[in-house]
């Protein structure tokens, strides 16, 4: 209720200013992104048979002043992602979910083969070497940081 009162509030001043011959400022438009976080070196890997998995890789660099937790990755080409990252369970090395990734100032975290990376299932069979395809990052709080990747063929350097 309080938050429509001041965006009524906000309105009204708006028009007031304007009836003067006053122009009001254009509202402050949002940060898209996640301050303090970057991604280089980008890339998704597409799988060797057609409607398989694509894997993508990463490096991201976190300088922001507040604690955060990747919860979730999403792919634009793909139907789903998750990230995945390889562990010991019942004496054999394997693929499993990742658990939420603590970010803190300084952090740098490596999305690589063999390792932490985000799986992406559903691929468009569109998707191109050579083309790019955008990943988001959703954080705890529901903030969201999207950067594109690079798509690879399976042969090529990952």
């Amino acid at each position: 209720m309080k938050q429509g009162i001041a965006a009524l509030a906000l309105g009204l001043a708006g028009i007031s200013l304007a009836a003067c011959g006053e122009t009001a400022e254009a509202p402050a438009v949002e940060e898209t992104g996640i301050p303090g976080m970057s991604v280089t070196n980008a890339r998704m890997v597409l799988a060797p048979v057609e409607g398989n998995p694509a894997a993508v890789y990463f490096d991201l660099s976190y300088e922001g002043e507040r604690g955060l937790t990747i919860r979730k990755a999403d792919v634009a080409a793909a139907e789903s992602a998750v990230m995945h990252q390889f562990g010991e369970y019942d004496f054999k090395v394997q693929m499993m979910e990742a658990l939420p990734i603590a970010l803190t100032q300084g952090t740098t975290v490596e999305f690589k083969p063999g390792d932490l990376h985000v799986m992406a299932m559903g691929v468009s069979p569109d998707l191109k070497p050579g083309d790019t395809t955008n990943v988001t990052l959703t954080v705890s709080g529901g903030g969201t940081y999207t950067f594109p990747a690079e798509v690879r063929a399976a042969g090529e350097d990952r």
